[in-house]
């Protein structure tokens, strides 16, 4: 019996990760239609120089039932965060959607709206604590799944969120299927990818990369 397609609402915001976005994206490709959503047509910088997105679907014009809203993370998050569009049209988007998930800081956006108040989440590990501020029981893990809220962790969590999500969406077989087409087997060249796992000194020379947005995070949130 064939499954309708997936309608998927993906928003953006001057300042999002690239990958938090394309990944799951990627993941969701064949089973969905993809809305990137903003508040115009205009292209929507991303936090990675020169990298912008093109929306395809104003916030005004988004489908009234989607299967997922997601949001990404970013150096944005705090002025998303501030938006008073942006966080209404999540609580009014959030009534209806099936399920509600973000990846990296964009639970700390999810949770300003009010979409994560009693539910367990993740974030970026340098966010983690944040969550708390936001509603949210924080949980560290690649993905947090509570009810119909599904979280991922930073950035490149968002290819384990998308699998998880597509499993349950679609079932394992396809999500076997979408991890086999692309060829995620990740081996690091390097154990570093967590605090606990790398050296003090890069935990330290990181936290002082993201010190400048940390602190205006966790005030919007706040």
């Amino acid at each position: 019996m064939k499954q309708t397609t997936l309608e998927i609402g993906m928003l953006l915001y001057p300042g999002f990760t690239m990958l938090d976005l394309v990944g799951p994206m990627t993941v969701f490709s064949a089973h969905s239609n993809v809305y990137l959503l903003w508040k115009t047509l205009e292209p929507v910088n991303s936090d990675t120089s020169g990298v912008a997105i093109l929306p395809n679907t104003t916030l005004a014009e988004c489908p009234p039932k989607l299967d997922v809203l997601f949001v990404p993370g970013g150096f944005g998050t705090a002025a998303a965060i501030r938006d008073a569009e942006l966080t209404e049209f999540l609580k009014e988007a959030g009534a209806s959607a099936s399920y509600i998930t973000s990846v990296c800081s964009g639970s700390l956006i999810l949770g300003a709206a009010g979409l994560l108040d009693g539910y367990k989440a993740t974030t970026h590990w340098a966010a983690h604590e944040l969550l708390k501020d936001v509603g949210a029981a924080p949980v560290k893990a690649r993905v947090v799944e509570d009810r119909n809220r599904f979280t991922g962790g930073g950035v490149t969590a968002g290819i384990d969120f998308g699998l998880t999500m597509l499993a349950k969406l679609r079932g394992d077989e396809e999500a076997q299927v979408a991890q086999l087409m692309m060829e995620y087997a990740p081996e690091p060249p390097f154990n570093a990818g967590t605090p606990d796992a790398a050296s003090p000194a890069i935990v330290k020379r990181v936290r002082a990369m993201l010190d400048q947005a940390a602190p205006s995070s966790q005030k919007a949130a706040r």
